[in-house]
């Protein structure tokens, strides 16, 4: 969730400073490094970047030195390139001519670095956003028109980016806009665009919010809008901004953690095109094919992962996977594990110390170790033989949804051609088979779900708020959302929510029943029947029995509350049945009037044991 910003003024000033400022304002989005360049009226272009935070890399590199008309500054959060100096943004073209920065993934990256090189650029490190540059100047070289140089690299790009670029020759700012944030600001004498508003409002209330396939130019004094299809310019008045800056940084929404749920279709996308460019991505299905045995570890949600992605393997690839807690796999496991083993480590962060430790017991005995993780760069893309990024971008609240989402959605990828390799399964058809929908269509299923379930969540949360004790219930691929949800309850409304297997809640859990008593069913549409015995359990109790599930007769005729999911086969509906639980979650949490973002005695990375 990299940030941009770029400005361009009408003379020479102490643009440095303005830059920090600005990058401090995007510095909530996250980042592993930073950079700052600047374009002098001698048209001399200044380049200063590494890696690390923007306080202590803006004084080791003294941007506030940093004097010129133009300027851009970007927060890099790392997934093409390890974090490195070479890899920060902004980057140069080949001959110093140009210079730019990206908020997002090109997710064509590879190929397109190899073609340049073969053309003979000057590639210099491995991150996406040199490769932007380098496709608007090989076009440049050839046309020499900014904005036709720029329309054709958006052909050339694959993935969903913002992109802002200058050239030393013109006082003018470009930015292209595909999938990613980009929101103009219009000041007195001074223009500027940016991933976000934050950075914009301390200098101008006066925005403008670009569309995807749209290119804005930008000069001191004003703006234009081009079509990326024909290069026609495009009209549209700018609006006044009239909220905080606080409401700014959460893109309106109240909570970082509701913003981060709405994150979800977009973020869905972006890591399933990844995944489909990605050259690491077939090596690392080879070594899950070769392993045995083969183990999926992680710690609270990324287990609950974990769990999940077992079940996908066995159901599409016919593998057994086993998924454990990193001390219950050392204590469980450890003593079986050899060469021929393989074990996926699964963290947010890339810093839990309790999964470092079972890196460390499988390493010693031989196996091979695989991550995945969101931050890159972090302990644990350095301790494993082969990563994979979950691509989410920095997560502010606590509580994890994004990248849970992601991690599902990588098992469910990993699985399916897994599947594929082993026995010619799996949900690759562009079409929807048996299984149900595609694999590629979650992003606009994921976007339906939170329309059609958010209105519910609300109501349901509302009737949760009276409990300080439920159960989720789950049965099959549904489990691990039972798990995932009331782990979120607990989290952010601090009263107590157990989830377990469906099956399982006639052996004890029942006898908490009562008049009332709240009991959530997740059901995927293969599971309904065996479901409805469980429900009745709950009802001829009289408790209160909610469904999350597509829309079922027989379910809706013996349930209290209805979550409706929208239809997507029994594969994906776990995934879809994750956002419900998230936003039931969430308006239980507001409704006790406690802030979802910060919940007590927990932390967003934990390095104890």
């Amino acid at each position: 969730m990299c940030g941009i910003f770029g400005i361009v003024a009408n003379e020479d000033f102490d643009l440095g400073k303005a830059l920090i400022e600005a990058g401090k304002r995007l510095s909530y989005r996250g980042y592993d490094s930073v950079g700052c360049a600047t374009v002098a009226a001698d048209r001399t272009i200044d380049l200063r970047k590494d890696v690390g935070q923007i306080n202590a890399v803006s004084e080791r590199m003294r941007f506030d030195e940093m004097r010129g008309r133009r300027g851009i500054v970007q927060l890099r959060w790392a997934t093409f390139g390890t974090p490195a100096t070479r890899n920060a943004q902004p980057h140069l073209d080949c001959d110093g001519d140009m210079v730019g920065a990206h908020n997002g993934n090109i997710v064509n990256n590879v190929e397109l670095r190899e073609a340049f090189i073969a053309e003979g650029h000057t590639v210099r490190g491995e991150n996406d956003g040199e490769t932007c540059v380098h496709a608007v100047e090989r076009h440049f070289d050839r046309c020499g028109d900014m904005v036709e140089a720029i329309r054709l690299a958006y052909a050339d790009l694959n993935g969903d980016y913002a992109f802002v670029i200058t050239h030393r020759d013109e006082n003018r700012l470009y930015a292209i806009k595909k999938g990613s944030g980009l929101v103009v600001g219009l000041g007195d004498g001074v223009t500027c665009c940016s991933s976000d508003l934050p950075s914009i409002l301390p200098i101008t209330r006066r925005t403008l919010r670009v569309r995807d396939g749209e290119v804005v130019v930008l000069w001191p004094e004003g703006f234009e809008l081009r079509s990326v299809t024909d290069g026609s310019v495009i009209a549209r008045e700018p609006e006044v901004y009239h909220g905080g800056m606080a409401a700014a940084e959460k893109g309106g929404y109240p909570h970082f953690m509701l913003k981060e749920i709405h994150e979800q279709p977009q973020l869905a996308g972006e890591l399933l095109h990844l995944l489909d460019n990605s050259t690491d991505a077939p090596k690392f299905v080879e070594m899950l094919r070769q392993s045995d045995p083969l183990f999926f570890v992680g710690c609270g949600t990324s287990y609950h992962a974990c769990l999940l992605g077992a079940y996908y393997v066995n159901k599409l690839a016919g593998k057994v996977a086993v998924p454990a807690l990193p001390q219950q796999f050392t204590e469980q496991y450890g003593n079986c594990l050899g060469k021929a083993a393989s074990v996926v480590f699964v963290s947010q962060s890339g810093e839990t110390k309790d999964v470092l430790n079972a890196v460390k017991v499988a390493r010693a005995r031989g196996a091979t170790c695989l991550g995945m993780v969101n931050v890159i760069g972090s302990s644990l893309t350095h301790v494993t033989d082969l990563h994979l990024p979950l691509a989410c971008g920095y997560e502010i609240s606590v509580p994890a949804t994004k990248t849970f989402l992601n991690q599902v959605i990588m098992f469910l990828y990993l699985a399916d051609r897994l599947g594929t390799m082993t026995a010619g399964a799996g949900l690759v058809p562009a079409q929807g088979d048996h299984k149900g929908a595609p694999l590629h269509a979650l992003p606009d299923l994921l976007a339906r779900t939170i329309e059609l379930t958010a209105p519910a969540a609300e109501r349901v949360a509302a009737r949760l708020k009276a409990w300080d004790d439920m159960y989720y219930l789950g049965y099959g691929l549904t489990h691990p959302i039972a798990l995932e949800g009331a782990l979120k309850l607990k989290e952010i409304t601090y009263a107590h929510c157990e989830g377990i297997f469906s099956s399982e809640f006639k052996h004890g859990p029942l006898s908490a029943v009562r008049p009332g008593y709240p009991v959530t069913f997740i059901t995927a549409p293969d599971d309904v029947e065996m479901m409805i015995n469980h429900v009745n359990e709950v009802t001829c109790r009289e408790g209160l029995a909610i469904a999350i599930a597509e829309e079922d007769e027989r379910l809706r005729k013996n349930v209290n509350e209805y979550l409706v999911l929208p239809p997507a086969g029994q594969l994906l509906n776990p995934i879809l049945a994750t956002v419900a639980v998230q936003l039931v979650a969430y308006h239980a949490a507001t409704a006790r009037g406690i802030d979802p973002d910060f919940p007590r005695n927990l932390s967003k990375t934990l390095t104890v044991d």
